[in-house]
């Protein structure tokens, strides 16, 4: 009996000095509870690396934002250097017809159909020309763009036929009066011929040159 009195004396001591951290634990403001180790910091996935703007590589603001205006000329130069195209395949028919009906515009008599038919196809083959011309010479043209290639061939030729263009209706003037007026083709009104199928030719070549590649 004495053993486990004196148990009983050795616990009770151990399970107030308990209770009595409990409550006190339990009212003791959060400031005063002793830190607890901070959580590890969570590790996040590597980033992938930024690829360099525009700017890193050297490129100044000016030259990559967008410019409404150059926009809107080179939207205008490429339209009306399409239809300059255009204009130029549809051309090359009547002026071969031209070339073809003036070797049978001629003869004696002062009146002939095909001398007409010939006439009616050189005007609208010299209209067609000039309306191609047209949108060539009035495209806007942009700064910094080189001439190379096959273009400077088309350019080069434009030298031939352009004064051929011009030169052409002339002398065919001249030559449809005198043969109307019953007489021979003479003096310069004879070169009407010649310069004509120089004119087409360099024409021909011309259209050639920024059709099909070679």
């Amino acid at each position: 009996m004495c053993g486990v009195s004196r148990a009983e004396n050795v616990a009770e001591p151990a399970l107030e000095f308990g209770i009595a951290r409990a409550v006190r634990n339990a009212f003791t403001p959060p400031e005063f509870v002793a830190d607890t180790p901070d959580p590890e910091p969570q590790t996040n996935p590597p980033q992938k690396p930024q690829q360099p703007s525009l700017g890193d590589l050297g490129f100044p603001t000016s030259a990559t934002q967008p410019n409404p205006q150059e926009q809107a000329r080179l939207n205008k130069r490429s339209h009306m250097l399409k239809m300059h195209q255009r204009l130029g395949l549809i051309t090359i028919a009547p002026l071969v017809a031209t070339v073809i009906t003036g070797g049978f515009a001629g003869g004696r008599a002062k009146q002939s159909d095909m001398r007409d038919v010939h006439a009616a196809l050189g005007g609208i083959s010299g209209g067609l020309y000039f309306a191609t011309a047209y949108y060539s010479i009035f495209a806007p043209r942009m700064a910094g763009t080189k001439t190379r290639g096959p273009i400077r061939l088309h350019k080069a030729l434009a030298w031939i036929h352009g004064p051929g263009m011009v030169l052409t209706p002339i002398l065919g003037v001249m030559a449809f009066d005198q043969k109307n007026a019953g007489e021979k083709v003479h003096g310069i009104a004879s070169a009407h011929g010649p310069v004509a199928i120089v004119t087409a030719g360099a024409f021909g070549l011309a259209v050639a040159s920024v059709t099909f590649k070679f």
